[in-house]
């Protein structure tokens, strides 16, 4: 008798969301099931991956993901076009963390120009995220979208605190947004209800349940990641539809395995290798889960995820 690979019957679909302008506009989602099955339904796109650049240099990074852009990392827009030209980047995810009260404050004019500045010197895709301070990126994120108009950009991340008004700049000027919640199921849902309840289409909306490094909560994340999963494919829960994102650098190049020396940790091995692997392994993790774009930092640790996308797909 022949043998019959058991299949799971699902009744729900990831929502398509497709950003940036043609011709090299992407996009993520569309799947009707889990991550990477195709023998169960169909997964029209593949899984992916932004370069994370910042509006100033990154002196809190390690030194072996900081070299990486010796030459290029104090100046915002160079740094975009190496992503784009030699690194062949899907998208750009900056960062806009000189607007942070803690850094250097910048304005929310200086923001404008520098995301106008990075738009005009590449054609790939383009997030743009606040510094992660509620109050702040409020009226960053605004100035932002209203520099970035015509673009179809993804700006966030949109939070409890702040959603309202990111939302209303993001209808304005018709971008998708990152909804970020931390770590929990329920406040992911309620967050997304909260923004489709605004007016905002559901089809042009991003979850961010909040990631996690190997070693520091991932398990926790993935949990959560999956249950989002399942609810929108085999619940049809329509507010846990959307795509998930994964920013994944900022959370592995702040640990102590990536940035403790070989003489400090001697039995932990090459201290480049071990942090291109914990991103990549990270990175990976969030994919199985469920996650449809993830921004990363190391370019090595990016061609690694990138093969195992092409082997898993």
């Amino acid at each position: 008798m022949a043998y019959a690979v058991p299949k799971e019957a699902y009744n729900g679909k990831v929502l398509n969301v497709k950003f940036g302008k043609a011709p090299n506009a992407v996009s993520i989602g569309g799947e009707n099931a889990m991550p990477f099955l195709s023998f169960e339904g169909e997964i029209p796109n593949k899984p992916v991956i932004a370069f994370e650049i910042q509006d100033m240099p990154p002196d809190d990074w390690p030194d072996t993901v900081k070299n990486q852009f010796a030459g290029v990392s104090s100046d915002p827009v160079k740094w975009a076009q190496r992503c784009q030209n030699e690194l062949k980047a899907q998208a750009i995810a900056l960062r806009l963390i000189s607007t942070h009260p803690d850094r250097e404050n910048r304005s929310p004019q200086d923001a404008a120009k520098t995301v106008k500045d990075v738009l005009s010197a590449i054609n790939i895709p383009l997030i743009i995220l606040g510094s992660n301070n509620v109050e702040k990126d409020a009226s960053v994120l605004v100035a932002a979208a209203e520099a970035a108009g015509g673009y179809n950009c993804i700006i966030g991340k949109a939070q409890e605190g702040n959603y309202k008004t990111i939302v209303a700049a993001a209808l304005a000027h018709n971008h998708k947004i990152i909804a970020m919640s931390e770590l929990d199921i329920n406040l992911a849902k309620q967050l997304n209800i909260l923004i489709t309840q605004m007016g905002f289409n559901k089809e042009n909306l991003i979850t961010d349940p909040m990631c996690s490094a190997l070693g520091y909560g991932l398990e926790y994340t993935y949990s959560v990641m999956e249950r989002i999963r399942l609810a929108a494919l085999l619940q049809n829960d329509a507010t846990m539809q959307p795509p998930i994102a994964g920013d994944v650098g900022m959370y592995v190049w702040k640990i102590k395995e990536v940035s403790a020396s070989e003489s400090e940790a001697p039995l932990w091995g090459s201290l480049e290798e071990r942090g291109i692997a914990w991103e990549a392994l990270t990175a990976a993790a969030m994919l199985i889960a469920g996650t449809n774009l993830l921004i990363m930092r190391h370019p090595k640790a990016v061609e690694t995820v990138q093969k195992v996308i092409k082997e898993l797909v």
